[in-house]
């Protein structure tokens, strides 16, 4: 069994000490389609980008739609009681099946037997004919034939086996060790399903495995083109079609780890970049702060140690187009306790609903707790003064906001860490920012087809999907 998801959750770096100011309480209320998305423009206090972001900016458009990627976890099923057929698909374009590790040599390998390929659930049968996987692995595909707007990747790596193990810097290192990587990366696709693959390396340390990153991604890319053309298929009138898989990466906002990185050589491979913009602040740190901030802080720089506006030009300038990143937004909130507000000492960060300082989303705010809305830092948070508790989180404007913050900058969509910590009536995040991307008729969002046709998969209900 993984552990909780704490060990994933991706950290960008540190703070120091500052002070507070005071931020306007709201009431918290369901956006519409009229008022939903509210224009934040920058104040003299913004910081301003050192080259304009329109030289990489996708021309809108030409665009196909905005994405809406979120990622789910394998240990979801167990103290979440998370399971497949909960999530969003109808919602999604692409969903993120986290996470899968790999051995020394490179040999990707799923990371629980269990959540992915043994459990049987309602529908299952014990007495299939044939050579059969289950678990998450079959739910997916099911969710892929009832949403064909879903394409589903497999997700490697993380914060605990590339962080605190480092399991992806060996294979990393050597051409061998790549393309093993890189050919197990096509065995998981063809036989689980996969529309593709995510790659969270949380971080290459210099630009040394940087460079060995990008020729990772590289071979990842050659070794899935290649297979994608042994499945062409033609139909009576002589048109063809074969698939093509993507991949994505899940990207740093820290500017210690993204300045090691390729940048623009590595979007030249990938179909999109998750950009990571959370966990700007937490119990890293030795003050409160925002851990989602759109801006910095002039009044209060030590509340904003990151900021989404500075990261997402860095990108920019570096080259990776506008349309293929993707605004990372957490379905969480980061605690503090016993503290007199934002820029503040604490002591203490709360029990948290799994995890000791990290709070679901659809379990805030916490009793006694009132909204604020930083609008110099562009962040939601709420405070309880009686006990002296301050979460940072998007609520429902916030992302809201956020949508504005995507549409004006021609950013390729929205994506969610991680998608049990939405909540499922009228206040999901997911459903309101989606709604936002796509208008009232969906007709924003990207419409592209998942591939079903897997016929050479060692499972016999992978391999007959597409007639299921």
């Amino acid at each position: 069994m993984v552990d909780s998801s704490v060990v994933w959750l991706s950290r960008v770096g540190n703070g120091v000490s500052t002070a507070s100011f005071q931020d306007q309480a709201y009431t918290v209320a369901t956006p519409t389609t009229s008022n939903a998305i509210v224009t934040v423009t920058p104040t003299d206090s913004t910081p301003i980008a050192t080259s304009a972001p329109s030289e990489a900016a996708a021309d809108v458009e030409t665009r196909s739609g905005y994405r809406a990627v979120a990622y789910y976890g394998n240990w979801d099923i167990y103290a979440r009681k998370y399971f497949p057929q909960q999530v969003p698909a109808s919602k999604l374009t692409h969903l993120l099946y986290s996470f899968a590790d790999n051995k020394p040599d490179g040999t990707v390998y799923l990371t629980d037997t269990y959540a992915d390929t043994d459990i049987h659930y309602a529908g299952d049968s014990w007495s299939d004919s044939g050579n059969n996987v289950y678990g998450a692995m079959k739910q997916l595909q099911l969710l892929k034939q009832q949403n064909r707007n879903l394409k589903v990747l497999l997700s490697i790596g993380g914060w605990t086996y590339t962080n605190t193990k480092k399991d992806m810097d060996t294979p990393a290192f050597t051409a061998e060790g790549r393309q093993t990587f890189a050919a197990s990366c096509v065995d998981m696709v063809k036989n689980y399903g996969f529309d593709g693959i995510d790659i969270d390396w949380e971080y290459p340390q210099d630009t040394t495995q940087g460079s060995q990153f990008l020729a990772l991604l590289t071979e990842i890319r050659k070794e899935l083109d290649a297979y994608a053309e042994t499945l062409v298929y033609g139909d009576d009138s002589g048109n063809e079609e074969k698939p093509h898989f993507l991949m994505s990466i899940a990207a740093p906002a820290g500017e210690i780890n993204y300045r090691n990185l390729p940048l623009q050589d590595i979007s030249d491979v990938l179909d999109f970049v998750n950009l990571m913009a959370y966990d700007y602040s937490g119990s890293w740190n030795n003050v409160t702060g925002h851990a989602a901030n759109l801006y910095a802080s002039i009044s209060n720089p030590d509340s904003t140690p990151y900021n989404t506006y500075s990261v997402v030009n860095a990108y920019l300038a570096a080259g990776v187009p506008s349309d293929k990143l993707n605004l990372g937004m957490p379905l969480y909130g980061r605690a503090f306790t016993k503290t007199q507000g934002l820029g503040k000492p604490y002591d203490g960060i709360g029990a948290g609903t799994w995890e000791a300082g990290v709070y679901d989303f659809k379990d805030l705010p916490l009793a006694g707790a009132t909204e604020y809305y930083n609008k110099e830092a562009g962040a939601t948070y709420s405070y309880d003064s009686s006990i002296g508790m301050l979460v940072s989180y998007d609520t429902v404007s916030m992302a809201m906001r956020k949508v504005d913050y995507i549409k004006q900058n021609n950013l390729g969509g929205a994506m969610w860490w991680e998608v049990s910590g939405d909540r499922t009536d009228d206040k999901s995040i997911i459903s309101n920012v989606v709604k936002g991307l796509g208008g009232s008729d969906g007709s924003g969002i990207e419409s592209v087809s998942n591939w079903l046709e897997y016929p050479d998969s060692d499972f016999d209900n992978i391999k007959n999907m597409s007639s299921g």
